[in-house]
């Protein structure tokens, strides 16, 4: 009843509002609003990734359009007000303007198969070098050692700089995105041919190689990073309006199986003891590259034969216009907010994204049990995909994100519980659970946050400029998290104190203790490292106390403010 009223006391106003194009008004820097009709219910939507800017101004052109979009506008259209009941006037134009959510139609559907092979690419080297790699280099280098390979990540992080260029430079005959995301699979595929080749010499001793696979696994990821700017513009293009959430739940679901193969998966088959147990070959990392290589050639092949429609045909800019499209987007106050956010927004969870893993090896956890629970997690990180695609659809997709913050930051600090009281091998199958418990939550937490923050990217987006706007987000996104790790990895060992005992009257002050290489040293000279203070449980707790802080006062009240705001002001082509 309250509601009805509440609808009824604001259609007159609704009907007063007039375009008044004469009064100088504070949005004349604002892209031209939609025009509408006599009715209500009839909204002439703003440009899309399947609508060029020049119909954005006008209304359909011919009776068949225009039925389809009355008809979509009217179906369900008390429901639709009902909903909208609470938000400000801009924002519910908003939403009452968007299409009507319908089943996914079978052009979707293929586009969303797509998406995730292409994702599924990206995750095999990021899977590498982010995950599988410095677990394995962790018996050989010290955390400072590995913060130098971390940097391996940041390109990854950093492809805004070059995003304008994939926007803007392209082959006519083979389409905007598949001119770059083909060349980058074959470059991919030959880099890890290479690699595989000389795994076994430069994983032998690594403190040797550092600089060299620092620098081979950095090209692999530079060349990711350059594809997934190509596939993050063709998703806008590839999925209908409506179901343009979903490109979230397809880059969370092929990063994450690409990942999960290139991280826990290799290091089960990897290991020696895995191996044993289950009475199968070991997995070396020269043959899963060779693998990977292949799967990249077959999927470029297969590309040759899909068909990319042409987007924004007549909309064709130069490199330095979309450079300038990126600063003019920088410039929007709304947008630097939003880039402050994401430049911090991770730092509560580092020490434990970063360390945690590698500090319960250390303790004794066996890397197949690792495997083990992070297999166990996969169905859940898939369905936390697919959870945060439905959440984040309607007017609010920063929801999502803003309500798995305080569960994340609290199983960190659980995290960092449970390494203290870690127990000494073998592990009891209670405490097990615990560890598989803590690792699911707090992942499908991430994957919550994840896929609400990419949906609200993919709805704020200019579709002219879609690749540089996407990598834009995304790069801040991805670099709160990146930049943090290197000196979380370096503190690691600052705060560290370690001696090497030797016999009852000899203790020697060796930071190499830190390391397994250091250990053995120590060993070789008849002593035994002994650790005085861990800095991780130092770097831990200032993470912590930074991410409570920064979450209370700033990022969610931020967040609020930012979903508030309505679509057009994140425009940057009327």
């Amino acid at each position: 009843m309250n509601s009805q009223q509440n609808r009824t006391s604001r259609e007159p106003r609704r009907r007063q509002r007039k375009p008044d194009h004469s009064a100088d008004t504070e949005e004349e820097d604002m892209p031209p609003r939609a025009m509408s009709t006599s009715l209500d219910s009839i909204q002439i939507h703003p440009r899309t990734p399947k609508t060029p800017r020049s119909q954005s101004r006008h209304a359909w052109s011919s009776e068949e359009g225009a039925a389809d979009e009355v008809e979509m506008s009217l179906l369900q259209g008390d429901e639709r007000r009902e909903f909208a009941d609470g938000l400000s006037v801009e924002e519910e134009q908003d939403y009452l303007s968007q299409p009507l959510k319908r089943p996914l139609s079978a052009r979707d559907k293929r586009a969303i198969a797509l998406l995730i092979i292409l994702y599924l690419i990206q995750g095999f080297p990021l899977g590498l070098a982010m995950g599988s790699i410095p677990f394995i280099l962790r018996d050989h280098l010290s955390y400072s050692e590995l913060g130098t390979f971390s940097i391996a990540g940041w390109p990854y992080s950093l492809k805004l700089f070059w995003s304008p260029i994939v926007d803007s430079v392209f082959l006519p005959s083979l389409g905007r995105r598949k001119s770059w995301i083909i060349p980058m699979q074959l470059i991919i595929g030959t880099i890890m041919l290479g690699i595989a080749y000389n795994a076994e010499e430069l994983m032998s001793n690594p403190g040797e190689h550092l600089y060299l696979l620092t620098m081979a696994f950095t090209s692999l990821v530079v060349f990711s990073a350059t594809q997934d700017i190509a596939v993050d513009g063709w998703a806008l293009t590839l999925l209908s309006e409506e179901s343009l959430s979903y490109a979230s739940t397809c880059q969370t679901i092929g990063l994450s199986t690409g990942s999960l193969l290139s991280h826990t998966v290799f290091l089960a088959l990897n290991s020696e003891a895995f191996a044993q147990k289950w009475g199968i070959p070991r997995l070396t990392l020269s043959t899963y590259l060779k693998f990977c290589a292949s799967f990249s050639f077959l999927v470029t092949i297969w590309l040759l034969f899909v068909k990319e429609d042409k987007e924004l045909s007549g909309e064709d800019v130069s490199i330095k216009s979309v450079y300038t499209t990126m600063w003019t987007i920088c410039k929007l106050r709304h947008i630097q907010i939003l880039l402050l956010v994401h430049f911090f927004a991770k730092i509560g969870f580092q020490a434990n994204d970063a360390v945690t893993q590698l500090k319960m090896v250390e303790k004794g956890l066996g890397k197949e049990d690792l495997a083990v629970a992070v297999l166990i997690d996969f169905p859940f990180q898939i369905f936390g995909g697919w959870l945060a695609g439905r959440l984040s659809r309607g007017p609010k997709p920063l929801n999502a994100w803003i309500y798995a913050y305080w569960p994340r930051l609290g199983l960190a600090l659980v995290a960092t519980l449970l390494v203290y009281w870690f127990p000494r091998p073998p592990i009891s199958t209670a405490f097990f659970l615990l560890l598989i418990v803590q690792n699911v939550t707090q992942n499908f937490a991430g994957t919550i946050q994840f896929g609400g923050i990419s949906a609200f990217h993919t709805r704020i987006s200019d579709p002219v400029v879609g690749g540089t706007y996407m990598t834009l987000l995304n790069t801040f996104a991805n670099m709160g998290g990146t930049w943090p790790k290197y000196f979380v990895l370096k503190g690691v060992d600052l705060f560290s104190v370690a001696t090497c005992q030797i016999g009852d009257d000899l203790s020697v002050k060796a930071t190499e203790c830190v390391s397994e290489h250091g250990k053995a040293a120590c060993t070789n000279l008849g002593g035994t490292c002994v650790t005085e203070q861990d800095g991780y449980y130092v770097v831990s707790a200032i993470c912590l106390v930074l991410g409570f802080l920064s979450v209370v006062f700033y990022m969610i009240p931020t967040a609020r403010k930012l979903q508030a705001m309505p679509i057009s002001k994140w425009r940057v082509y009327g």
